[in-house]
């Protein structure tokens, strides 16, 4: 099977975690890209649509048109895709107007890993941008969400009935861990805690108010705490960032990582990870599952998230880290202070994500394939109902 992958930056790690997931399941991949950045070196062959920039609405919005513009250069490779794969509504549009003006005879799949806050508006801005969003899932033969909350919350509430879902979470692959999996004897060989406690915030640094709490963290526990920064710092959301953490000695910043090699090094210098995320407060970032969890648990490092979210859901599913109430301001730099001293109850967090079966970090061998096969098939041979795939990971 071949994938036409439409994607919104060929260095995100996320996207190259996807495709490399279709790659193990042995399907090839050709990428359409956008990137954020020079042409990086790609693992699939690679097609360029042009440079956008995070936060760039009118820009990205603009590249639709450019985007389907360079796709339609390469009409000859599209043309032998069995499947597109769009991600994110920007890149859906693209694929969706490339579809049409080649008219390719191929299933189309939207996967939305972000509801953008547009989406979410009352006004006729927000009308304006679920119409859109509407008319592409009409044109769209299946959804791919990695949260059941953005179901839940946004698709079953304004689209019911007018797609077919697919839960594929944001897990790790088999060649996409960065290293050994710890196991419980490694964990009990290891030392209790750093000294000082390190606390991590790894990825997309796109949250002013973690920021804003990390600092506060690191200003009233002082010497006790250590807290480590990893990843790509959206200016548009946290402008001077540099600035912000220049007065605080025990901030240390790493910039960008590459995933999964640094993955192992990363995560093993750490004693807790922050999986919070405001950006969208109340809509997205309320229902969202970030790469944090998956990534720090399948390294026995445990999470820290706010009460009320899917994420705290998740984690308190599983028994397998810490969630904090609000005054988050508060009760952040009280658990940290509470955990550098006795960190009994980071070791018990860690011997039960390391006991936690491996499918809850990794994604099964052979999904993406099974899941692709079974939107082809669905698209050659409709069923005669209009019941849904209503296919989700195990």
């Amino acid at each position: 099977m071949r994938v036409a992958f439409f994607g919104h930056d060929a260095y995100d790690a996320a996207i190259r975690r996807r495709i490399q997931s279709f790659q193990d399941d042995g399907l090839r991949v050709d990428g359409y890209m956008m990137r954020r950045g020079p042409l990086p070196d790609t693992n699939w062959d690679n097609y360029d649509l042009g440079e956008t920039h995070p936060g760039a609405f009118i820009h990205r919005a603009k590249s639709i048109f450019t985007g389907t513009s360079e796709a339609l250069k390469h009409q000859a490779q599209l043309a032998q895709a069995d499947i597109i794969y769009a991600r994110n509504l920007d890149m859906l549009a693209v694929a969706v107007r490339a579809k049409n003006k080649l008219r390719l005879n191929v299933p189309l799949v939207y996967e939305c890993l972000d509801v953008h806050r547009l989406l979410c508006r009352s006004d006729v801005i927000g009308t304006a941008m679920r119409g859109l969003e509407r008319r592409l899932l009409r044109a769209s033969d299946a959804l791919v969400v990695s949260s059941p909350a953005f179901l839940e919350h946004h698709f079953e509430r304004h689209y019911a009935g007018e797609y077919n879902p697919v839960l594929i979470e944001n897990r790790l692959t088999d060649s996409f861990t960065g290293g050994d999996r710890p196991n419980l004897a490694q964990i009990e060989a290891m030392p209790v805690l750093s000294n000082p406690l390190r606390l991590g915030w790894v990825g997309v640094l796109r949250c002013q108010r973690s920021l804003d709490l990390l600092c506060e963290t690191a200003k009233r526990l002082g010497s006790k705490v250590e807290i480590r920064i990893h990843g790509i710092v959206a200016d548009t959301e946290i402008p001077d960032f540099d600035a912000q953490i220049k007065p605080h000695n025990n901030i240390r910043f790493f910039g960008r990582y590459r995933a999964p090699d640094d993955l192992a090094e990363i995560y093993g210098a750490l004693d807790l990870i922050w999986s919070g995320d405001f950006m969208e407060a109340g809509f997205n970032s309320v229902w969202l599952l970030p790469n944090r969890i998956y990534e720090g648990g399948f390294f026995a490092t445990p999470s820290i998230s706010p009460a009320g979210t899917q994420t705290a859901k998740w984690v308190g599913d599983r028994d397998c880290g810490f969630q904090i109430a609000e005054p988050l301001e508060t009760s952040l730099p009280h658990l940290v202070e509470t955990l550098a001293a006795d960190p009994s109850q980071i070791e018990a967090y860690k011997r039960q994500l390391a006991s936690l079966p491996l499918d809850v970090f990794v994604q099964p061998a052979g999904l993406m394939r099974t899941t692709l096969e079974r939107v082809v098939k669905g698209y050659r041979d409709p069923p005669t109902s209009s019941s849904q795939l209503k296919t989700v990971s195990s």
